[in-house]
């Protein structure tokens, strides 16, 4: 009886590992800023009709 809870508690404990290091990935590591974008400068002459 007692292997079989520990057998439990290493799968609830591999259970929360990896699903504390999925939201990790998600929140901190994949986290990107978004940037403003500018206007494409053209460049050379152009002529203003």
């Amino acid at each position: 009886m007692e292997t079989f809870l520990e057998f439990i508690r290493e799968i609830l404990k591999g259970i929360v590992r990896e699903g504390t290091a999925y939201i990790f990935r998600k929140k901190v590591l994949e986290y990107k800023k978004t940037t403003l974008r500018r206007r494409k400068l053209k460049g050379g002459f152009q002529d203003k009709d």
